[in-house]
């Protein structure tokens, strides 16, 4: 056979030379000692492996099928493109070259090349075996290929493949991805006593994945025979995807033995409901009984819960782990512990993070540049977003947006511009209602309202409530009572169940003295129902999330905590503070309705702060909803007064009080 098709044969080779007519220099190799070099050198360096290509060609034994195949299979694990020109040059092959192949394919995520070289392989008279089938329903599972995975199902059944467990199970699977679990169920009820249990899971794992919770649970309890801790595994996984985290959890503590998948899924089960304390609480259980070391993808996910709940003891735990175990800090591992940091107020920690990942993705350049913007420096955000450019990497929607962000929270109105016509102009991003959403905002904080509703107006898409909320905010910082009224309408229509919006509306009226008409909206909001989210703060001491709400005495410290705050207050008045109780706040109208503005939630997590910590330490407060002027106001003069650092991670941003000033600059 010609190898002039093949542009890259090893560097002895002719490229007109036939590889049946080499003769090798050397004494005759055996079979086994070709493949002992071929496997050797595929471990070390591309060209070592095009030398042992080149040893099995002068030998005459790239003419084996084995040795052929081994060699694609080592070319396949470095340069696939490569390794699909060597596979041209094998004579006939054999399935076992054929499904290196398709292996290969599916490995690089190419799933409709695996039916094509499939197709091939039939054309070609060259029989498939159990493994062909197997990895072409998992490529039809890739790819969302119904018809193509008909039409294999058709083939396995003609070639009498049916009975195979690992094919059945692999079908089961594709059928589920597809929504068609009556078909999945057939091919189980057609399997019998023959189904293993890896079958049986797939058919759980595919009614979980298709929310059919109580199909799943009779085929658990009632039919299933043989159960192993896959299939704990995927009741629980699947119980906590449907949001059955009750019933998850219940099923969790049941379990006799429970690997690393399984605390995953109760993990990654909490977090997904928006648990974040109790994941990190089913982490610390799963430390405690010392069985499993954590790998770097639940890692990330507890990170993430960490993030969400400011602990930041216990994600500097987590990076301890990652150091001592010398667990590599990729792209996803990094951008999360970045994440951590920065949402845990350690900015400066989340640039070292930074710094460290060695190969960055385009999501942690992202997650750097949100960090940036949202701890108020817009400068450093816009640098980092340069030096991307110049690195010649290409930014996202994700990208333009954080910069944007970056902009509007400080006022960089030219600069904001800039950036967003150069999104379709130098980089083809077409602009999406979000980035609209963000030069109105940043319009809007730098008074520009009428250049803001007019770029509404203009917008080539429908503007959504957050561009409109963003005028509103606007409104209420400047003052605009005419244009807020008329955009706190168009927003209660179009979000009529939203607290926030109704809360916001009653602000700017009771600002500018229209007493009666903030009563109508709060009147309104009542007769429509609308529920609204009680403020919730968290402060992490010494590695333990506290919880705090207004007028919610369940915290075993709530007498100390409370006896602490209006001492604290006391201070703070003989400095100037004065609770202003006309304000109407953000959207905590729970909070609104404690005629003590000095019980808000932040303000008794840092109380708890002060009891707890040594004087001089700073206090880390997250917040579920926007911090109000009065908190804020008395944060400032508590961070002079006390000598704190205090940082508060709201809805919106974060505010680093420190010396009577907030790094937001009053502008959030």
């Amino acid at each position: 056979m010609s190898t002039s098709t093949t542009t890259n044969l090893p560097h002895n080779i002719k490229p007109n030379e036939s590889t049946e007519d080499i003769k090798s220099p050397t004494p005759k190799l055996s079979q086994k000692t070709i493949l002992h070099i071929v496997n050797t050198k595929c471990a070390t360096s591309l060209q070592r492996l095009k030398q042992a290509h080149g040893v099995a060609l002068r030998s005459g034994h790239f003419q084996d099928h084995y040795v052929a195949g081994a060699v694609v299979k080592c070319y396949a694990s470095s340069n696939f493109g490569l390794a699909l020109k060597v596979f041209d040059c094998v004579w006939r092959p054999n399935v076992f070259v054929w499904n290196i192949v398709i292996k290969g394919c599916l490995e690089h995520k190419e799933a409709f090349s695996c039916v094509s070289y499939y197709c091939k392989m039939v054309d070609m008279n060259a029989r498939p075996n159990k493994f062909t089938y197997s990895m072409l329903f998992k490529a039809c599972t890739l790819a969302q290929a119904v018809e193509e995975g008909l039409q294999i199902h058709a083939h396995v059944v003609k070639n009498q493949f049916g009975e195979d467990g690992h094919i059945r199970s692999a079908g089961i699977q594709m059928y589920a991805s597809f929504g068609l679990v009556e078909e999945a169920r057939i091919m189980l009820d057609e399997g019998g006593e023959a189904n293993d249990v890896v079958c049986w899971n797939a058919m759980i794992d595919g009614y979980m994945k298709c929310g059919d919770v109580e199909a799943a649970k009779e085929l658990f309890y009632k039919h299933m025979p043989s159960k192993n801790i896959g299939s704990w595994n995927a009741m629980v996984s699947g119980l906590a995807r449907c949001g059955r985290i009750e019933e998850a959890r219940e099923l969790f503590d049941g379990m006799s033995e429970r690997d690393e998948i399984s605390w995953s899924a109760m993990i990654d089960g909490y977090i997904q409901g928006g648990f974040h304390k109790e994941a990190l609480e089913i982490f610390n259980d799963m430390q405690k009984e010392n069985l499993i070391s954590p790998k770097k993808f639940m890692l990330s996910s507890v990170l993430a819960a960490c993030a969400n709940v400011g602990a930041l003891d216990q994600g500097k735990w987590i990076h301890a782990h990652i150091k001592k175990n010398n667990i590599q800090l990729d792209a996803v591992l990094g951008t999360a512990l970045l994440d951590m940091y920065a949402k845990c107020g350690r900015i400066d920690m989340a640039w070292e993070v930074f710094e460290n990942v060695k190969q960055k993705e385009i999501s942690t350049w992202n997650a750097m540049i949100g960090a940036l913007a949202m701890h108020g420096r817009a400068e450093d955000a816009i640098e980092l977003f340069a030096k991307m450019q110049m690195r010649k990497l290409e930014p996202n929607g994700i990208t333009f947006l954080n910069a944007l962000n970056a902009c509007a929270h400080s006022g960089f109105v030219e600069k904001g511009l800039e950036i967003f016509s150069s999104m379709k102009r130098f980089y083809g991003i077409e602009p999406e209602v979000e980035h609209y959403g963000c030069v109105v905002d940043m319009f809007g904080r730098s008074g520009k309202l009428e250049e803001a509703e007019q770029l509404i107006n203009l917008m080539p898409i429908e503007p959504n409530a957050a561009v409109w909320g963003a005028l509103l905010g606007a409104c209420r910082i400047h003052g605009n009572v005419e244009m807020g009224e008329k955009v706190g309408k168009i927003l209660l229509e179009l979000e009529p169940q939203n607290s926030g919006r109704y809360t916001l509306l009653s602000n700017i009226y009771a600002k500018a003295g229209r007493f009666d008409d903030a009563a109508k909206v709060r009147a309104l909001m009542k007769e429509r129902g609308v529920k609204t989210s009680p403020g919730i703060s968290m402060v992490d001491i010494g590695g333990i999330v506290h919880e705090f709400k207004a007028g919610d005495g369940s915290h075993p410290n709530t007498k100390e905590v409370y006896w602490t705050l209006e001492r604290i207050i006391e201070k703070l008045q003989t400095e100037g503070y004065s609770p202003s109780s006309s304000q109407v706040l953000f959207d905590i109208a729970e909070e609104e309705k404690e005629t003590a503005l000095q019980y808000h939630s932040e303000k008794l997590a840092i109380a708890f702060g002060v009891l707890n910590t040594k004087p001089g330490t700073a206090i880390r407060v997250t917040k579920n909803l926007r911090i109000c002027e009065d908190c804020h106001s008395a944060v400032k003069i508590f961070s002079k007064v006390y000598e704190r650092d205090v940082i508060v991670r709201d809805r919106m941003r974060y505010h680093h009080f420190r010396n009577g000033r907030c790094s937001c600059k009053d502008f959030w």
